[in-house]
């Protein structure tokens, strides 16, 4: 039992670490500005059930689907660095999260639908990034042929998603207490750091290419 508990940890501590929960508050905060608590909350739950599954397929394909499409772990480095370099862009310019103010509930629902945040840059990269896709394959493939082994992964995984949903759910109460200038001064300083994310990945894809190119 107590060497279940200790592997259960083990497996938690890392994927707490890739996952970066704390570092998704902020981020969050940012996404959304003046947007109402509803829609926070439509974000909130579909970009950790997103997550859940777009890791859980992972963990049980491994590279097998990527290899297949000839896609590599640098390429989805290399592609969502460049996707979070354009909406860091977007929040040190002042372009926040679109509003949701719109009068017409017809107009409000298109507005919704053309800022769902929920896959892209909730779900995917910054809750199923490559470092957490590439993590949960080596774990699984470490653990095959042991079932509760594999077990306490997706156990972990699971705890790790219900954690980061939990403080989406406090950061969207601290961007009520902050105001619109406080949210204003945060969405520069995220664009800021998301940019200098963005650049984390595309220097990890480059030297990886440079590496594999000797």
């Amino acid at each position: 039992m107590l060497e279940h508990l200790h592997a259960f940890l083990g497996y938690f501590s890392k994927l707490f670490v890739t996952l970066d929960g704390i570092g998704l508050a902020p981020v969050f905060i940012a996404l959304t500005a003046n947007a109402k608590e509803k829609w926070r909350n439509i974000m909130m739950n579909k970009s950790v059930v997103i997550a859940f599954f777009i890791l859980l397929f992972f963990a049980y394909t491994g590279s097998v689907v990527l290899d297949l499409l000839g896609i590599s772990l640098t390429a989805l480095k290399l592609a969502g660095g460049i996707l979070l370099l354009i909406m860091a862009i977007d929040l040190v310019l002042g372009n926040p999260e679109p509003a949701m103010n719109n009068e017409n509930k017809e107009e409000r629902k298109e507005s919704m639908k053309r800022s769902d945040i929920s896959v892209f840059p909730l779900a995917i990269p910054l809750l199923s990034g490559p470092a957490t896709i590439t993590l949960l394959a080596i774990c699984m493939k470490n653990a095959e042929g042991n079932p509760i082994d594999r077990s306490l992964i997706i156990a972990a995984l699971a705890l790790n998603l219900i954690v980061c949903w939990l403080i989406m759910k406090f950061a969207s109460k601290v961007s009520k207490l902050l105001g619109k200038t406080g949210v204003s001064v945060i969405n520069r300083i995220v664009g800021i750091l998301l940019a200098a994310m963005s650049c984390e990945f595309l220097m990890t894809g480059l030297i990886e290419i440079l590496k594999s190119s000797r």
